[in-house]
């Protein structure tokens, strides 16, 4: 009989540690799921039951468990981008790249004047409005890159090869960046194109080396043409200074010669106006000063009075004592 009953107890306690293991199992289930956590540079949008019912900040917050209520968090402080024709290893976004079978298409644009070019981009870009980018368009990310190639292709296209691969990639980056963004506000995809970034841009493989070569004469000519310019910028100042130095020389003569000619005229104009007051002396004295400056040059002197009669004896004495010496 005792056996009888220890074998029920044990019969009972068994579904009673099940529905216990449940109990267990169900209440930490609710513990853990009724509350969740936003990372610091996102965003969390609350559904329940599928329907959006509000963004919530970066933090701890609770919800409703059993899956009435889902959490999808929206990376909106973080800068995305994607890559056209290449890829760079390690990427987290799942958009940012697309198969290496397909970037060969991706780069082959062609241009206005009918040549080919192969293009390589790449696009930043962050969300702004979370309930945008997942609600009003499907796949925002893969709609994103069909938008960015349509408009790089409509951009490239309205230029010429040699734009593209010389002076109009800056033209072209902030043309596509401006028509890209027109493009994800009229779709309402809340996001925000930060930048279009042209990478490698080259010719087709076949012609490449033509196209090295004409860029190469191109450079060639912009150096001879700065030499050109250097040169020019040396010898036009170096001949404008010395045409100015000319001038000023010149100018200086001439102030030195009107100076000098009216210092003449003021001399002989005070000195008529001496002549007139007295005559004899001022005769006198102009002779006497002019006599002063000449007898000094003079090397052999010979001074007569009234009685002297000839002086060509004196001037035989002169010549012959020049001779013996």
């Amino acid at each position: 009989m005792n056996k009888l009953a220890l074998e029920l107890t044990e019969k009972l306690k068994k579904p009673r540690q099940i529905i216990l293991g449940i109990v267990v199992a169900l209440v930490f289930y609710i513990g853990f799921s009724s509350y969740y956590t936003v990372s610091a540079e996102s965003v969390g949008v609350l559904q329940r039951f599928g329907s959006y019912q509000y963004v919530v900040a970066p933090g701890l917050h609770f919800k409703i468990p059993f899956g009435v209520d889902t959490v999808t968090q929206v990376p909106i402080k973080r800068q995305l981008k994607e890559e056209f024709g290449f890829g760079t290893a390690g990427a987290t976004n799942p958009q940012q790249i697309s198969p290496p079978s397909e970037w060969k298409l991706e780069t082959t644009i062609v241009t206005g004047d009918l040549n080919t070019a192969l293009v390589e981009w790449v696009i930043q870009y962050r969300i702004e409005d979370a309930y945008d980018f997942l609600f009003k368009v499907r796949d925002p990310g893969d709609a994103l890159r069909d938008i960015s190639e349509s408009v790089m292709r409509e951009v490239v296209g309205d230029r010429t090869v040699d734009e593209v691969l010389t002076f109009g990639r800056q033209d072209i980056e902030t043309s596509a960046q401006v028509k890209m963004q027109e493009v994800v506000n009229l779709y309402q995809m809340g996001l925000r194109i930060d930048q279009v970034q042209l990478k490698n841009v080259n010719p087709p493989k076949p012609v490449q080396a033509s196209f090295d070569e004409v860029n190469e004469a191109k450079q060639e000519r912009e150096r001879m043409i700065n030499v050109a310019r250097g040169q020019y910028n040396k010898a036009v100042p170096r001949a404008r200074g010395k045409a100015e130095q000319s001038i000023q020389v010149a100018e200086g003569y001439a102030i030195l010669r009107v100076n000098q000619a009216e210092g003449d005229t003021a001399k002989f104009s005070a000195l008529l106006t001496e002549y007139i007051k007295a005559r004899a002396i001022t005769k006198q004295r102009i002779y006497l000063e002019n006599m002063a400056e000449v007898l000094p040059r003079i090397n052999n002197k010979i001074i007569l009075d009234n009685k002297a009669s000839s002086i060509l004896p004196l001037l035989q004495l002169n010549k012959t004592q020049g001779d013996a010496k």
